[in-house]
């Protein structure tokens, strides 16, 4: 008969094959579009590899919309990575090519001036969305290689100049694809509702499909005196970019700004399920698949010898155990030292039993949330064109997770202390001790991004509705796991503990030192993904190799489980009983090394990082991930190392 694991391999491997532009769940509904439909552009927050501190379009002075600034519905995630989608001025008429006039700004004042300088000398970048697309931007380096930005600058400053100059007026391409609507079904996952177009919807939906958008931004400088007679979207000349810097607008005080913009409509062949293919391209392919490819094989290779060497010294000292009878078993345990020696003591209740159940069970619930997120990834389901979706759908599985965590944690309480007693207060304490510590982190995050105006700073609404789902789901979920953990089947150890603890023989190193080298191994798995997905979180890049990460979190969990059970049978063979903690941080101490890793990526990668509050930002939220994957991973080995001693001495014969 054919196991589950059977059936779904195929489907992993085949999924892992295609290339990221074969399959796509679009994030939202198909719009299509007739000749002189209205169009308009959103515009999200400023953003900057700078300082990682996003700020709003409209601190900024650009023009404002007629029927005023109006918020774009988010979700949960959204509001937490900082996006502020707004509506925008920028309107174009579909298949309709024209250049128009928008506004005239003021007089610009000491502060816009101050503000736009700071903006443009800290390289901030202006987001905009046009049908659930972002804005894509092309530039030619030294060698005719070209690099593909989304978002336009604020301004440029020339060479060795001292002067900044603003860009104020936009050339953008629309490339869209004719659609039919035949023979085609066309499932919708984002905020317009999910659904399968019926016919007569798919013959009203004939018409024209967005399928890329494109901007060339430069700067120009208007006659005051011609612009003054312009009213709102006036057609205006087309402009050739770039320009000198005469003709550019210049950043003074004083000076009006007016903005303008170009829009060309481009037939394309891209049809709508390949349109975020241009997004999801990334660079050094070729060096990302070798990378993998070479973790995977040395992992495995390592893994295997480990492995390998374990079994059958494990096999041959049970095998040489049995095969004594009583009287020689016990003249055996007097003259050998090992293992077997500490049958009295190996489960001996460890130090702060409950700390170590508090992070087992928020281990369970961090891991759980990892797996369920990325197996959803790899298949799709969590689409770029959703944004927030991946932050908001990880918030969810872990809320409802804490029932898993409740659960372990309590279970394991009771096999500790072979008592239900205080379960309630264990339960408590799981539900707290991480997102506690994490809401504190992130706490005084909050306050230093309210204090640069950043839309990065949480809302305080959005706070409460944080503590609200926390104690409203989270909490009674963990109580809930915790209470079925009580009525759970108990794990009985196979041998007696000793009243007296037997004294543990010096060493010549200390055992944590071994303890916090195991880490390496785990790290090996991790690392090459790591640089890939902090380029992704820090400069803005996309991330979509789901299939990859799948992969190493699938290596992850066995290196740390055979590194943790070595590490625990190393300590039992010369009699340190004292397993319990050592097997945790066995695993759990890759993160110290992630941790070390991410600041060597702020040193080396980020080294135009500017000011210590991007640092400290960059920092605290490096600390929130390695504490994560340090539960994670430690409850990986600690539960590995657990089920490997029960096993062990369950297979030894005890008078």
């Amino acid at each position: 008969m054919a196991t589950w694991a059977d059936l779904v391999r195929p489907i992993l491997l085949l999924s892992l094959l295609l290339p990221a532009s074969a399959f796509y769940l679009p994030g939202s509904y198909m719009h299509t579009y007739s000749t002189s439909d209205k169009i308009s552009v959103k515009v999200n927050s400023l953003t900057s590899i700078e300082t990682e501190l996003p700020f709003n379009y409209y601190s900024l002075p650009y023009c404002l919309p007629d029927e005023g600034i109006k918020k774009s519905a988010e979700n949960l995630g959204e509001l937490l990575m900082g996006d502020q989608i707004d509506n925008s001025p920028y309107r174009f008429k579909v298949n309709v090519n024209e250049s128009l006039y928008l506004c005239t700004t003021n007089p610009l004042s000491e502060h816009d001036v101050k503000l736009l300088k700071q903006r443009t000398r800290d390289l901030y970048q202006v987001n905009m969305i046009l049908d659930n697309l972002p804005a894509m931007r092309y530039t030619q380096q030294k060698g005719g290689v070209v690099i593909q930005w989304t978002g336009f600058p604020v301004g440029f400053t020339p060479s060795g100049g001292s002067e900044d100059y603003i860009i104020n007026h936009l050339k953008f391409k629309v490339l869209v694809h004719e659609y039919e609507g035949s023979g085609v079904e066309i499932i919708g996952t984002g905020e317009e509702g999910l659904g399968v177009m019926s016919e007569a919807e798919k013959k009203k939906a004939n018409g024209y499909e967005i399928v890329g958008f494109e901007v060339v931004p430069c700067s120009v400088k208007r006659d005051s005196e011609v612009v003054s007679k312009l009213n709102k979207y006036d057609k205006i000349d087309p402009v050739g970019c770039p320009l000198e810097l005469e003709k550019s607008q210049i950043i003074r005080e004083g000076e009006k700004v007016s903005f303008t913009y170009e829009v060309e409509f481009v037939p394309s062949d891209v049809r709508w399920p390949s349109r975020w293919d241009a997004y999801l391209k990334m660079e050094g392919a070729r060096v990302h698949w070798f990378s993998i490819l070479n973790s995977l094989m040395v992992i495995f290779f390592l893994a295997g010898i480990v492995f390998v060497i374990f079994l059958r010294t494990v096999r041959r000292d049970l095998t040489r155990y049995e095969e004594l009878d009583k009287e020689a078993q016990a003249q055996m345990n007097e003259e050998l030292s090992g293992w077997k020696l500490v049958v009295g003591d190996v489960f001996r209740e460890p130090a702060c039993p409950k700390l170590l159940c508090v992070m087992v069970g928020d281990g369970i619930q961090i891991l759980g949330m990892a797996t369920v997120t990325i197996i959803f990834a790899a298949f799709g389901f969590m689409s770029p064109a959703s944004r927030g979706m991946l932050l908001t759908g990880m918030i969810v599985l872990y809320l409802f997770l804490g029932i898993a965590a409740g659960y372990v944690g309590v279970r394991l309480w009771r096999t500790i202390k072979g008592t239900s007693e205080g379960w309630r207060s264990l339960s408590w304490s799981i539900s707290c001790f991480f997102p506690g510590i994490v809401f504190a982190i992130l706490t005084v995050l909050n306050f230093i991004l309210w204090g640069s105006k950043s839309t990065g700073a949480i809302p305080i609404s959005t706070y409460f509705v944080l503590i609200l789902l926390w104690f409203c789901i989270s909490v009674p979920l963990t109580l809930l796991g915790g209470f079925f953990g009580t009525r759970a089947e108990e794990i009985t150890y196979p041998v007696r503990t000793n009243q007296i603890p037997r004294e543990i023989p010096a060493r010549k190193y200390p055992s944590w030192l071994l303890v916090l080298g195991a880490g390496t191994l785990p790290f090996g798995t991790l690392f090459i993904e790591l640089f890939f997905i902090l380029s992704s979180i820090w400069l803005g890049r996309f991330y979509y190799v789901f299939g990859f990460l799948l992969v190493v979190l699938f290596l992850l969990v066995t290196v740390c489980a055979e590194v943790s059970v070595v590490l625990t049978y190393m300590h039992l063979c010369v009699e340190d009983w004292r397993w319990w903690w050592k097997a945790f941080f066995a695993s759990g101490s890759v993160a110290l090394y992630v941790f070390l890793y991410s600041i060597n990526y702020l040193v080396f990668d980020l080294r135009s990082l500017s000011g210590p509050v991007s640092a400290i930002l960059y920092l605290g939220y490096s600390l929130v991930m390695a504490f994560a994957i340090m539960l994670s991973t430690g409850t990986i080995g600690f539960l590995m190392s657990f089920y490997f001693v029960h096993y062990l001495f369950s297979s030894v014969k005890i008078d």
